[in-house]
């Protein structure tokens, strides 16, 4: 499903959209190039999910935890060397805990992610649209499909 994002208010609005979705155990990765959109995203799915913390990019961290109706994660893989390296980061506890993790630019260890899981590639338009090309497999996936083909059948 493509969607396009006109401004920040469209991202904001999708970003509700995902994070009412969210249940324990799912997994969102999100890719694009630098600047595209992927925390701000986050931000805004975090805000619906209940975290209170104003969420930064992890970069530099790689993960961030914080609190919201469950845990949440926040990893950026961005520079991670190897799909190794995650496992010392204990990825796997993350991954397969009772939270919700986004991973940004997540196709770096796309080898080692979940099958069931929620993917969004974000491609710049110009300084202010994008497209949202959002995939995935599993019930949490399902469900924020047909929320989603909801939503852009009532802004169109």
């Amino acid at each position: 499903m493509k969607l396009t994002v006109n401004n920040l208010k469209d991202t904001e609005n999708i970003g509700k959209i995902i994070g009412r979705c969210l249940e324990k155990g799912t997994v969102l990765c999100l890719d694009g190039d630098l600047g595209v959109g992927k925390t701000a995203l986050t931000q805004f799915i975090a805000r619906e999910f209940g975290v209170e913390e104003y969420i930064t990019s992890p970069t530099f961290t790689i993960i961030k935890e914080y609190e919201g109706r469950l845990p949440f994660y926040h990893m950026d893989v961005y520079r991670i060397d190897s799909e190794d390296d995650m496992y010392d980061l204990g990825y796997d506890e993350y991954i397969y805990s009772e939270g919700v993790t986004i991973i940004e630019w997540s196709h770096k260890i796309k080898g080692i992610l979940p099958d069931e899981r929620i993917n969004i590639e974000i491609q710049r338009i110009d300084d202010t649209s994008r497209i949202m090309d959002i995939g995935g497999k599993g019930k949490i996936f399902d469900r924020l499909a047909e929320e989603l083909k909801y939503y852009e059948n009532t802004c169109n």
